[in-house]
């Protein structure tokens, strides 16, 4: 078969339409596994995962979008039907450009989604999942959040959830003379300490690999120290504010550690959470998670709506000319196949008649030249259809094509071949055809 026919099918749970939970109930396997799934899934050719804080995001490619939408329906089965999004081929495409240019972040033009959105495609890549079609439409949308971070200021600023969530504290506790403790020292909780660094006073870094908080710790200025996970409890009760980021599938702080902690504010991050929900009814303690930071981030987001234009500017060109070469690349495919078709026919018809045929080599040439001729003759019209079915996004042709045109395709011998009249032949080809191959038309 033609490789890179298919088209992409996506789904989208993430913050703004959908909640906390609702993006959590989505992400039951972690990012690796949810690609596998949804390829062991009946059509699916191509697939990929993006699963973040506040986004769990899944694309299909298949040779039908229904293929693509039913397989995606296991991804989010257990999300409310008001939480998610279903996107068509353009549309995921156009989605993730935006989303890698960080203009649909919670912090506008935030950096961290630009090295998920490579994490999820190496992820990808690794179990065998990246073809033709996600190849292209990812690699695009990574340019793009490159030259977007390069070329606009829409990164300047509060550019992280862990300096957004640092500014939701600021807003609840005075930190000056505060206790900090992060949970979690990956990419989130090193971003969080980094912009607890000079606000607070000490800074506690709890991590299941103490040597990996050990590491952070020393990067800071501030007075800090580094504990296991089973120091967390005791760490919590000497902590005013509490901002967790583990990539634990389970709860990492619970309900018995909390309510023995008085007066502590805690932010978390993590997906899933690490604070199991029904901390939220303890009197003395504050929790907020991804959803709270919504309000924090919308005075930055003013602040960079001018650089979000440009970016804007730079998606809807990128986008099109991402568009543009899957057009070209898909009629190209079409055009090949047909001529692949063509040539076997050739092949084969030009070795019968030779076989039938006393010609000498400079005659052999002619007729050659001849079958090469009536190829290129019979299939410039309707390459010429393709192209432009192509452009104006005739689907329908293009896929019938692809079918007739597979490379198993003229396999038996064409009716005009067997019943060409030598009538027919053009009269400037007929004059080169010696005529011992005109007397074999004729029997």
């Amino acid at each position: 078969m033609i490789n890179g026919a298919g088209v992409i099918a996506g789904v989208s749970i993430a913050h703004g339409q959908a909640s906390v939970d609702d993006i959590e109930a989505a992400c039951t396997e972690d990012q690796r596994r949810a690609v596998e799934s949804l390829l062991d899934q009946p059509g699916v050719e191509e697939a990929y995962v993006l699963q973040t804080c506040n986004r769990a995001e899944a694309y299909a490619v298949a040779p039908e979008a229904s293929v693509g939408r039913a397989a995606l329906e296991n991804y989010h089965a257990t999300v409310s039907d008001d939480a998610v999004v279903e996107m068509g081929h353009e549309q995921s495409l156009r989605h993730l450009l935006r989303v890698a240019a960080g203009l649909e972040s919670i912090v506008l033009g935030e950096d961290q989604i630009l090295g998920q959105v490579r994490d999820a495609y190496e992820d990808a890549r690794g179990v065998g999942a990246m073809g033709p079609v996600l190849e292209n439409g990812v690699t695009k949308a990574i340019h793009v959040g490159e030259r977007a971070r390069t070329e606009t200021a829409i990164n300047e600023g509060t550019v992280s959830l862990g300096s957004a969530a640092v500014n939701l504290a600021e807003r609840k506790r005075d930190l000056e003379t505060a206790t900090a403790l992060v949970v979690g020292a990956g990419e989130m909780g090193s971003l969080v300490a980094k912009a607890l660094d000079g606000t607070v006073e000490r800074v506690l870094v709890a991590n299941r690999t103490v040597p990996h908080a050990e590491h952070l710790v020393g990067r800071l200025d501030v007075d800090g120290s580094a504990l296991g996970l089973n120091g967390v409890s005791t760490a919590i009760e000497r902590a005013d504010l509490v901002i967790t980021a583990t990539g634990s599938p389970d709860h990492v702080v619970g309900v018995d550690t909390l309510e023995r902690a008085g007066d502590t504010l805690v932010i978390d991050l993590a997906q899933p959470r690490d604070v199991p929900p029904a901390a939220d009814d303890l009197d003395a303690v504050t929790v907020r998670d991804m959803d709270a930071l919504e309000s924090v981030t919308a005075a930055s987001r003013q602040q960079r709506e001018s650089a979000a234009e440009a970016v804007e500017q730079l998606v809807d060109e990128e986008f099109e000319h991402l568009l543009t070469q899957y057009k070209r690349k898909r009629a190209d495919q079409v055009i090949a196949g047909m001529y692949e078709s063509a040539e076997r026919t050739k092949a084969r018809e030009l070795s019968t008649a030779f076989e039938k045929l006393d010609l000498d080599d400079e005659e052999k040439e002619v007729v050659e030249s001849m079958a090469d001729a009536l190829v290129g003759q019979l299939l410039a019209p309707p390459t010429q259809s393709l192209r432009d079915a192509a452009e104006e996004d005739d689907w329908t042709t293009i896929n019938t094509a692809l079918q007739l045109f597979d490379p198993e395709f003229g396999s038996d011998v064409p009716e005009f071949v067997s019943s060409m009249d030598p009538e027919e032949i053009p009269e400037d080809m007929k004059a080169e055809m010696p005529q011992a191959v005109l007397n074999q038309l004729d029997d």
